[in-house]
């Protein structure tokens, strides 16, 4: 219980970023309309962020809809890591 006490914050990181890969997987599939498995090794971002930050595919229910998510999902994110910061002091 004690090793649980001093790693929550490294608990919490790993079990918030277990379905990341999922998540920006299906997005950048989206983004750069493709089904191939490669595009989550290929280092592509500048469409990706754009697609994140501003809207590619205006009309494309499915990509808003999965980008107002991958928001959501990384600003929680973003929670959780100052949340760390703050406490840890």
């Amino acid at each position: 219980m004690n090793w649980i006490k001093e790693n929550i914050w490294l608990l919490a990181f790993i079990i918030w970023g277990l379905p990341l890969t999922y998540y920006r997987s299906k997005f950048r599939k989206i983004v750069y309309q493709t089904d191939s498995w490669l595009i989550n090794i290929k280092p592509l971002f500048l469409k990706e962020l754009k697609g994140l930050f501003g809207s590619i595919y205006p009309e494309d229910k499915e990509y808003l809809k999965m980008r107002n998510f991958y928001r959501l999902y990384l600003s929680v994110y973003t929670l959780l890591f100052l949340l760390y910061l703050y406490f840890k002091k």
